[in-house]
């Protein structure tokens, strides 16, 4: 009789325990379509991205057209003449690299801008994720587009919706 209660005992508390963490996910990319700053963002980041990759292109064209006219011309020019066009060369090319760098790497411009204008809007979804979370009683949200791998997710567990409403949005109503 004894075994009987501590059994049942423990299963009851081994099941109170099961229940005792409430998970729920939301989609991050689905919160951000919704948000007109967001997409406003995203084609600012686009065209000035697109300007100065055009402008790269043409530097290394420059380069490009600069080599086979060096090419072209090495057979007639004294020694002197081609350290000069070759330094002239490599120094164009270091300044496209650099240039390259400058805008599109890790501490680019580009990097800059997409800080200054995405960082307010993520910490905006990050604090309705959180109320969502505090007003449902849940304890932990996955973000379904993270590097954290969802093999599946019951549909009403998504509190996506919840928190584009949350956002003072409408749910299904994407931004333009």
């Amino acid at each position: 009789m004894k075994r009987i209660i501590l059994t049942t005992a423990l299963t009851f508390i081994a099941c109170l325990g099961a229940f005792a963490q409430r998970f729920a996910y939301v989609d991050s990319e689905y919160i951000l379509k919704h948000i007109p700053d967001y997409t406003s963002a995203q084609k600012q980041l686009s065209a000035q991205s697109q300007q100065w990759q055009k402008e790269a292109d043409a530097k290394f064209q420059e380069i490009d057209r600069l080599y086979k006219a060096y090419q072209a011309d090495q057979v007639l020019m004294t020694p002197e003449m081609k350290k000069r066009r070759e330094a002239e060369i490599v120094g164009k090319e270091k300044a496209a690299k650099d240039f390259q760098r400058l805008k599109f790497g890790p501490d680019g411009e580009l990097t800059q801008k997409s800080n200054t204008l995405i960082k307010p809007i993520q910490d905006r979804v990050s604090k309705a994720v959180q109320a969502v979370a505090e007003s449902e009683n849940l304890d932990m949200i996955f973000d379904k587009n993270s590097e954290v791998m969802m093999l599946y997710a019951n549909p009403r567990y998504d509190k996506s919706a919840a928190v584009i409403t949350r956002l003072g949005l409408k749910p299904g109503t994407f931004a333009q």
